[in-house]
């Protein structure tokens, strides 16, 4: 059996481990000291040899040859103790590759000098003035060779022993850092676990790290205390169980209550959307959410709410095409999923990295097989989503998916009862009105045959003039029976639009044109009705007074509905014209823009045309279930009539 190591040996296996670690730096200091005494000889040597060069110049001037060999044979010695040093000294050369390259430079020069020097020939002196000169010189860079190398170990020297002397401070740091681990620690750990048993922390464990005594007290302990916790755990957990069943079944119904309820007090399809996004994104834990709603042929998806998400995200991806993004996709692939958002993940748009999202859920909204949009949820964390979460969140689309159809019945109900009343009050124009004005046409024609046999200057100037009152009157109540019986298209206005410009191309002449911008949710029935009238009354006005020949007429879909009726006639001063003369008519499209929250400006002026905005609110409001009656005078700036009807 292994034999587990005791308190004391572990200390005096700390301790002997600190002495060797001290022995080592000593050594190490010694050697680097050494090597620096015989760096510094041999500098001292490399000195003399310039010195030597110096004296044999002189020598090779004043003295014998035999004196010349003599020096020359003592700066051999100088070179050879350079080369190989003398540990008894010590001289040591710090030998690299810049101090062998200049020290064997120098033993050529010497080599090529010295052969010239001690042969009989008499001495140059300006030749060996010139070589001595260039010797010394190579005598210099071979000394800062050797300078540069002392100076590197005198700096690693000086580190070394900075870093000893923190070396030691941390090794005495560590001392009373292993005294308390190893001895104080774990007995106040052991009076401490005692402590809270007799308090009744039954649960109540010590870490077993070590094989020593403590190690062993502490094991004991952990056993004492498992005997007593072993029942009581079992019935703990039993009950964490069921708590935490009622807990999510109780998240469940309360999340599924907040959304039925918000479902049933949501007036319009952006509330809804608004206050379910903040209520999943609560429920998920998302740091954003967004629910987009898709058009009947899936071709794109639109930001109908968003919740946490940046401003750029939201304004980029107002509209995404199907497919082109991870979210927003076809409904034969409609799916909760989990995707990850990494690096190396090719998306189209990269709204969610940029924003520092990591994982994004999506969940369809579907109806009856038919996927009306969907919500995503954003993370800036790795998620997975469990079991229960993902029915939960299931179940909170379903809803959603209920409430959305719900308003839209809602609002084929509203339109259905505004088309029933609108034909009602077109059926009572035509019976009374329409017949008073069609007798009335008769009575003129009987006037102008009987005045005929009179003042014939008065009578044909009144006859015309009544003729002329007369059948304006006549063709504005039948354009206020082609209003009254318009419809439009059960998702976009752009149809109804198109079919108003085309038959008011037929009658008028005139060329028209339609631009559509930007992409946004479909307007309410009733709302496009509103719209669609003031637009009629628009072109009826260029019809009758402007003199034009072409209309433009461009709508925004985004940020805020926007119509816009522009022609290229005379135009006219706006504030010049009386008030009774602009009264019917503008009275009119004002009225039809109160009650639905729109805004309507004329923008006019002579030679220039005339431009009439129609602005929507963000949100617009649902208009009041009433009858839409208005009414038309023969002189009205903004009479409404681009069509003729056909009255009997």
């Amino acid at each position: 059996m292994r034999s587990r190591p005791t308190l004391s040996t572990k200390l005096l296996a700390m301790g002997a481990g600190f002495l060797l670690v001290a022995l080592a730096s000593i050594g190490l200091t010694l050697w680097v000291t050494w090597k620096l005494e015989g760096g510094a000889a041999a500098v001292n040597e490399a000195g003399r040899l310039r010195m030597n060069m110096l004296r044999m110049v002189l020598v090779l001037q004043t003295e014998p040859p035999e004196a010349v060999q003599e020096r020359a044979r003592q700066f051999d010695a100088s070179l050879e103790l350079l080369r190989t040093g003398d540990p008894s000294r010590p001289l040591f050369v710090p030998w690299s590759d810049e101090t062998r390259t200049r020290f064997d430079g120098i033993r050529a020069r010497w080599a090529e000098a010295r052969t010239g020097w001690v042969s009989a020939s008499p001495p140059d002196r300006a030749r060996n003035l010139a070589e001595a000169d260039a010797f010394v010189q190579q005598v210099d860079g071979f000394v800062d060779a050797i300078e540069i190398q002392i100076a590197g170990w005198t700096a690693a020297l000086h580190l070394f022993q900075l870093f000893m002397m923190a070396l030691a401070i941390v090794a005495a740091v560590t001392f009373m850092a292993v005294s308390y681990l190893l001895v104080i620690n774990p007995v106040a750990r052991l009076q401490q676990a005692q402590a809270r048993l007799r308090q009744g922390e039954l649960g109540t464990r010590l870490p077993v790290d070590t094989d020593d005594e403590f190690g062993q007290l502490s094991a004991g302990f952990n056993l004492m205390a498992h005997a007593l916790q072993a029942s009581h755990d079992e019935l703990e957990h039993k009950v964490r169980e069921k708590t935490a069943s009622i807990a999510v079944q109780n998240q469940r119904l309360a999340a599924l209550y907040e959304v039925s309820a918000l479902a049933s007090t949501a007036g319009s399809l952006e509330l809804l959307a608004q206050g379910f996004v903040q209520q999943i994104r609560r429920v998920a834990g998302a740091d954003a959410a967004a629910v987009r709603w898709s058009n009947e042929a899936n071709e794109r998806y639109v930001l109908l709410a968003g919740d946490g998400l940046p401003r750029t995200m939201a304004e980029g991806e107002h509209c995404l095409h199907t497919g082109t993004c991870l979210c927003g996709q076809p409904q034969a692939q409609a799916r909760t999923r989990v995707i990850p958002i990494t690096p190396s993940t090719t998306v189209a748009l990269p709204h969610c990295r940029e924003a520092g999202f990591q994982t994004m859920v999506t969940i369809p909204v579907q109806m009856l097989q038919r996927l009306l949009g969907e919500v995503d949820l954003f993370f800036r964390s790795p998620v997975e989503l469990t079991d229960e979460l993902r029915d939960l969140l299931e179940a909170m689309t379903r809803h959603l998916a209920s409430a959305m159809e719900g308003l839209r019945a809602t609002a084929l109900e509203r339109e259905a009862a505004v088309a029933e009343e609108r034909s009602l009050l077109a059926r009572e124009l035509h019976d009374s009105i329409a017949q008073s004005l069609a007798f009335l046409k008769i009575q003129t024609q009987l006037l102008r045959d009987a005045v005929a046999r009179g003042d014939e200057a008065k009578r044909d100037r009144s006859i015309g003039e009544l003729d002329v009152g007369v059948r304006e009157c006549y063709s504005d109540v039948r354009e206020l029976l082609v209003h009254f019986r318009t419809r439009t298209s059960e998702e976009d206005i752009e149809s109804a639009l198109r079919a108003t410009l085309s038959k008011f191309e037929h009658q008028t002449g005139m060329a028209t044109t339609l631009g559509m911008v930007g992409h946004g949710l479909p307007l309410a029935q009733d709302v496009q009705i509103q719209v669609l009238h003031m637009v009629q009354e628009a072109l009826s006005n260029v019809r009758k007074h402007s003199g034009a020949t072409r209309v433009d007429v461009l709508v925004h879909r985004h940020p805020r509905w926007r119509f816009e009726v522009q022609d290229n006639g005379t135009g006219f001063e706006v504030a010049s014209v009386p008030p009774d003369s602009l009264h019917v008519g503008l009275g009119i499209m004002r009225e039809r823009a109160q009650r639905i929250g729109a805004v309507v400006q004329v923008e006019s002026a002579p030679g220039q045309g005339t431009r009439v905005c129609i602005e929507l609110p963000s949100v617009a409001p649902t208009p009041p279930h009433q009858p839409a009656a208005s009414t038309h005078s023969a002189g009205s700036i903004y009479a409404v009539a681009p069509q003729q009807a056909t009255m009997p």
